[in-house]
């Protein structure tokens, strides 16, 4: 087994500690036994708890910025192509172990610092959502109300039905398709 897969598991593992059982329960040990592994080959990877919630921030940053980077790309139209891609990524190809959001939870609770790299990943996506020639407002608020939706679902506070979702989507959608070409940031 290659070295970055492990880590990687490790990180999947972290994020079910905390998503299943609590920050409080969020241990180097439960970790270790969650991964099936001791705790010094944890530590041989990631030698303290920072590391490890630093790992998972870093990495769930890593994982959307590429995947919105790479929708951006495949988008023929230039003008909202950002806006769509955070919105379609952030509906429709979140990370595939939801459990991994909890690492922003476990960086919060443990360092707020360690959240630094998805606030880096922020400030860039918000820049080129507000200059991608949509009005950089409405592209805000769209990207706000993609946030919402997330957020509600990662901190399991409110569950929209399934056919609701779809319609805030598409409405979303459309908002991003129909605003008006007055960007005045550039």
């Amino acid at each position: 087994m290659n070295k970055n897969s492990r880590k990687v598991e490790i990180l999947h593992a972290a994020a079910s500690i905390v998503s299943r059982e609590g920050i409080f329960n969020f241990t180097l040990e439960a970790v270790a036994k969650e991964a099936g592994m001791s705790k010094g080959g944890l530590l041989y990877h990631y030698p303290s708890k920072e590391a490890l919630v630093q790992g998972m921030v870093e990495h769930l940053a890593e994982s959307y910025t590429g995947k919105i980077e790479s929708n951006a790309e495949d988008d023929p139209d230039d003008i909202g192509k950002w806006t769509r891609a955070f919105l379609n990524v952030t509906f429709n190809q979140t990370y595939p172990n939801k459990d991994m959001n909890a690492g922003l939870l476990a960086a919060k609770a443990v360092n707020p610092e360690l959240l630094n790299p998805i606030k880096e990943a922020y400030g860039e996506w918000q820049h080129r959502i507000e200059h991608d020639g949509l009005d950089p407002v409405m592209s805000t608020i769209i990207r706000l109300a993609t946030d919402g939706m997330w957020l509600s679902e990662l901190l399991d506070i409110y569950q929209i039905e399934e056919d609701r979702k779809d319609q805030v989507l598409r409405t979303l959608e459309e908002w991003a398709k129909s605003s008006q070409l007055n960007d005045t940031n550039d």
